[in-house]
């Protein structure tokens, strides 16, 4: 491959973009990668290109390894086995929804579960059939509210997903540990640093799940690791140990009057001003906070709900959404139109709402908390006499220093990272909402397990650029780069011929070649522009031209050398391995 920047379309931008929030924005946008279409939706230019279909061949070749079989889905599809699934509900405002001429409805598929078991349903009949493993390569689309960061949250991107179908769960398992291991395979061939985390399923559904993040301080997944053992997960699924059960005492709880106290550290401060119960101790972790939020029921009405958590904690709305889903909540703030909430001062007894509590609300814990009158709070409310919750939920912030679910001696850490890989052990849900049955072994009907694995290609690309860039530019890995070496001109004329001539015996050898062979371009410009669009290698034809010399440059070490023009060749091929 050889590509002439004199005739490449290409546009590098000086000045910072002024929409671009993240790195990776802001450079595949400057060195000429990507260009803006549409909110969430970005063009592919050939730079661009070149590095997303790397990204796709690494994907399909470790697939392919596995026993994956390619197959193309249409990204327009009915509505009918969207409604067998109940997912043209459960996602909402995420999803795109149209019709055709003839009033028919459409949706552009966010993911392709359903077509997948429609597939394997019409072409497989016994169990000498299976496994199978099946994947694709296409875009998606989900309708977000707020697209932001480039190519790390868009309407339209660009994914390749997998889905495995077996007939027990030994053989889900089985796939998932391949694929498990392919995932890990291409993520290191991408030179993306990541984590496995235990996850929440959320619409996709299923038992099982693991995210895959890149770490990135840009990242829009927070998780948790373990001080002391291996236990990684996304805060969303990070499990609160409950604290030993504790017998429930004897008494009631006594009201007090708390005149301006509809915060926690007002509350703590009077609390300890006035010597309630006698203590001058209280903190806020011996405090309930209680927030109403409204629940957002797909295709039903919205309900009220009370979350309890400890006074030092804040409920963490995207926790909470994982553990309703496919509901979601919004911070209730009607007050007026229920004078039975008193905001600030809102207890769990005798509620008459749902009232669900962080496990840490457990049974014989006591707790200050409102006493549902304006202007007055509660001491000695007992969990499991005064009040029982109707269940529990993980909804209470996560932070540095929480004890480790998985082991007595660690505590949490906290992290960011950009999800890039997403693995699920989905069982039979989708079989069963079909009825997808085939003949067993024993000659009767077997309902197949399934496991789907995602990857988001056109998120990865922005992912590596997040992890391999410095204030200069891009720093592509060699598995990805548009290109394997960058061959500049620096001058005009005779240089520009010359620096032609070794592109072609680069590209002869079977490189992959850039050649900056734009003639009304300074050298500072093209130097620039190279460091910008961040290949490794760079074949500078200059100053030394008449010696026989290039200058070989190295953009990862900032290594410069001169090299014999006859070598270079053989100089860049066994820098590649």
């Amino acid at each position: 491959m050889l590509l002439r920047m004199s005739t490449l379309l290409l546009k590098t931008l000086r000045e910072e973009p002024t929409d671009a929030e993240v790195p990776s924005h802001r450079l595949l946008l400057r060195a000429g990668f990507i260009r803006r279409a549409a909110p969430g939706g970005y063009t592919w230019l050939p730079l661009g290109k070149l590095v997303l279909d790397r990204v796709t061949e690494v994907v399909r070749s470790e697939m392919a390894a596995i026993g994956g079989q390619e197959v193309s889905f249409p990204a327009l599809l009915p509505r009918d086995p969207y409604e067998v699934s109940n997912r043209w509900t459960e996602y909402g405002d995420d999803l795109f929804t149209l019709q055709d001429r003839r009033g028919a409805d459409y949706l552009l598929a966010p993911t392709h579960e359903e077509m997948f078991t429609l597939l394997v349903q019409d072409m497989t009949s016994s169990y000498r059939d299976f496994p199978v493993l099946l994947f694709q390569v296409q875009t998606k689309f989900r309708d977000e509210a707020r697209p932001r960061a480039g190519l790390l949250r868009g309407r339209e991107f660009l994914m390749k997903d997998a889905y495995s179908f077996g007939l027990t769960d030994e053989s889900l398992a089985e796939a998932y540990a391949a694929v498990r291991g392919a995932y890990q395979q291409i993520f290191a061939r991408l030179g993306l640093s990541h984590t496995i985390v235990a996850a929440m399923s959320g619409a996709m559904g299923g038992s099982a799940s693991e995210e895959f993040l890149a770490a990135s301080d840009v990242g829009e997944d927070t998780f948790a690791g373990c001080t002391a053992c291996d236990y990684a997960a996304n805060t969303e699924a990070v499990v609160t140990p409950a604290p030993a059960a504790a017998p429930i005492p004897a008494g009631v709880p006594v009201v007090h009057d708390t005149p301006e106290t509809p915060t926690i550290t007002a509350l703590v401060d009077l609390a300890n001003a006035r010597a309630l119960d006698g203590r001058t101790d209280w903190i806020a972790a011996d405090t309930l906070k209680n927030v109403v939020v409204t629940v957002h029921h797909p295709g039903r009405d919205a309900e009220l709900l009370v979350i309890g958590v400890p006074g030092d904690r804040e409920v963490d709305l995207k926790r909470l959404d994982a553990a309703l889903s496919p509901a979601t909540a919004t911070l209730f703030d009607d007050f007026a139109a229920r004078p039975d909430l008193v905001r600030g001062y809102i207890g769990p007894q005798g509620l008459k709402v749902r009232y669900l509590a962080d496990p840490r609300v457990s049974p014989g814990t006591s707790w200050l908390t409102g006493a549902n009158e304006p202007g007055r709070h509660a001491t000695g409310v007992v969990a499991g006499r005064d009040f029982t919750p109707d269940g529990t939920v993980e909804a209470a912030e996560v932070r540095a220093g929480d004890p480790c679910p998985s082991c007595a001696d660690g505590t949490l850490t906290m992290r960011r990272g950009i999800e890039i890989g997403h693995i699920f052990q989905l069982g039979r849900r989708y079989t069963d909402a079909f009825k997808v049955d085939v003949l067993g072994v024993d000659g009767k009907p077997v309902r197949p397990t399934m496991g789907s694995y995602g990857i988001g290609l056109s998120r990865a690309v922005a992912a590596i650029a997040e992890q391999h860039h410095d204030d200069r530019g891009l720093l592509w890995p060699d598995q990805v780069a548009p290109a394997d070496v960058h061959v500049v001109a620096a001058g005009k004329d005779g240089q520009v011929a010359a620096a032609l001539k070794v592109a072609g015996q680069l590209a002869a050898a079977g490189l992959r070649v850039l050649v900056d062979d734009r003639p009304q371009l300074s050298a500072g410009v093209k130097f620039t522009d190279a460091e910008l669009i961040g290949v490794r290698r760079t074949v500078v034809i200059g100053r030394r031209l008449a010696e026989g010399y290039a200058e070989y440059r190295d953009r990862r070490t900032g290594e410069r050398t001169d090299v014999p023009i006859s070598d270079i060749t053989g100089v860049i091929t066994s820098s590649l391995g």
